[in-house]
């Protein structure tokens, strides 16, 4: 098994015959509450009205929470179990909500990394389950359906900036904690300013490595002097015309395009504004002339500078999430190798939605609740990337079909409009966020008998 997910088995066996079964709806990655502007839940009320609609299920089913429910430590005034008090009081009706949906089935919730005081302190365990919340202060947790095991956990066990060397202590926390409670935390204050909305969004950045680009990319098209960035704008825009005027030059000088188009001014012919682009792409090829002359001094530098982010793992946002889903793959590898039983392991916390088959048995990352900021080039000229926001709120149940396993994968639509300025709108022309990855709506696993689970 992975390190730090092997809590006794004596609480396993006890795990698998309390909760064999029913349904299970799976969630995760909520993070409500919050400094400033990050205590508003833009999606509370599809939250409420998922809650409402888990009372007309049958009495054993189950709505399981697996980590980060709370932002915890994006909220840093108040200290402890009042951490919680301070959530409730500002979403009464969610809380609410969760009472009466706890009244009819069971709701269970498991700590994460942002919400670990949860796993923490005793009190907590009473307060939520006031509201009919049923805390589990453990790192992973087991269901079975028709004989089949499922391995539930939040995953941040599984990532050395956020894994806690001791599981309960409320002292032992990792890298990730004093980051998002200094960065994070300031930035849900600082957002409250006007003019600051997009501040907040830092907690949503995927990969979260691409937070300083984020951050220039804002500055530039939200914080720059109107002035200045007008005046740059052209100079960005015309880059890669500048580019082929330049290389239309050097062909004619050679002699090795025959025309005389790209001499002098170009432009000149269509007045003030065509002398204005004559000046861009004179003011351009200077540069670019000047860049080319340093060509060799810049390559070695970018050369290093790449070998540096490599050696940390912070090079392409792709390599990122490819090297950030392997440690959950192993992960998954591991608890099936221990258990053949298992069909199915559920985690979260890295935000990135998905569903996977390993030979026959599947991975499943719930994902997130909150908007995601992905990374857009432009469509037209050397303008820094557009974070664009989009929303997928998921959630996966797991149930018995007759003797086999259903497994469903279900998204609320929510739309959460433009955040974009009209610069940002203007460059990007038609690109969006990334696809996501398709996810079957429904995929059938073959039961196990009723002593497969070897507990």
């Amino acid at each position: 098994m992975p390190s730090g997910t092997e809590p006794a088995r004596r609480d396993e066996v006890a795990d698998c015959a309390a909760h064999s079964g029913g349904r299970y709806y799976f969630i995760s990655d909520l993070h409500i509450g919050g400094d400033g502007a990050l205590d508003h839940c833009a999606f509370e009320e599809e939250l409420v009205a998922f809650l409402r609609d888990l009372e007309q299920q049958p009495a054993d089913t189950e709505l399981i929470i697996l980590g980060d429910a709370f932002g915890l430590w994006e909220l840093t005034e108040p200290t402890g179990p009042a951490k919680l008090d301070r959530i409730a009081a500002t979403h009464g009706d969610l809380f609410e909500q969760l009472r009466r949906t706890g009244e009819r089935i069971r709701i269970t919730l498991l700590p994460g990394n942002h919400d670990y005081d949860l796993a923490c302190y005793p009190e907590y365990v009473d307060k939520l389950a006031a509201y009919n919340v049923h805390l589990e202060q453990r790192q992973h947790i087991i269901r079975t359906v028709n004989g089949r095991r499922i391995w539930i956990e939040h995953g941040n066990q599984h990532d050395a900036a956020n894994r806690f060397p001791d599981f309960g202590n409320p002292y032992g926390l990792p890298i990730g904690y004093f980051i998002t409670a200094d960065v994070v935390g300031a930035s849900g204050r600082e957002a409250s300013r006007p003019g600051g909305a997009w501040v907040g969004g830092l907690h949503s950045v995927y990969p979260t490595e691409e937070v300083p680009l984020w951050a220039f990319s804002n500055y530039f098209y939200r914080e720059m002097s109107m002035l200045l960035r007008w005046v740059l704008l052209p100079f960005l825009l015309l880059l890669t015309a500048s580019v082929l005027v330049l290389i239309g030059q050097a062909l004619e000088q050679a002699g090795l395009l025959r025309t005389s188009i790209f001499q002098g001014e170009p432009f000149r012919q269509y007045g003030v504004p065509g002398r204005l682009v004559d000046f861009v792409l004179w003011a351009n090829g200077t540069v670019i002339t000047f860049l080319l002359m340093l060509l060799v001094p810049l390559w070695l530098l970018v050369r290093d500078v790449r070998a540096a982010l490599r050696r940390y793992g912070l090079h392409r946002p792709e390599h990122l999430s490819r090297e950030k889903d392997r440690h959950y793959v192993e992960a998954a590898r591991a608890v099936f190798a221990d258990d053949p039983s298992t069909a199915v392991f559920v985690y979260g916390h890295t935000h990135a939605v998905s569903l996977r088959e390993i030979d026959g048995r599947y991975v499943i990352n719930t994902g997130t609740w909150l908007k995601r900021l992905e990374r857009v080039r432009p469509a037209i000229g050397w303008l820094p990337p557009i974070f664009v926001p989009s929303c997928r709120l998921n959630y996966f149940v797991i149930g018995p079909a007759g003797r086999d396993v259903r497994l469903e994968y279900h998204v609320i639509p929510k739309s959460i409009g433009s955040e974009l300025t009209p610069v940002q709108r203007m460059v990007l022309l038609w690109r969006g966020a990334s696809r996501r990855p398709g996810i079957p709506a429904e995929v059938m696993i073959p039961g196990g008998s009723a002593g497969a689970s070897s507990s």
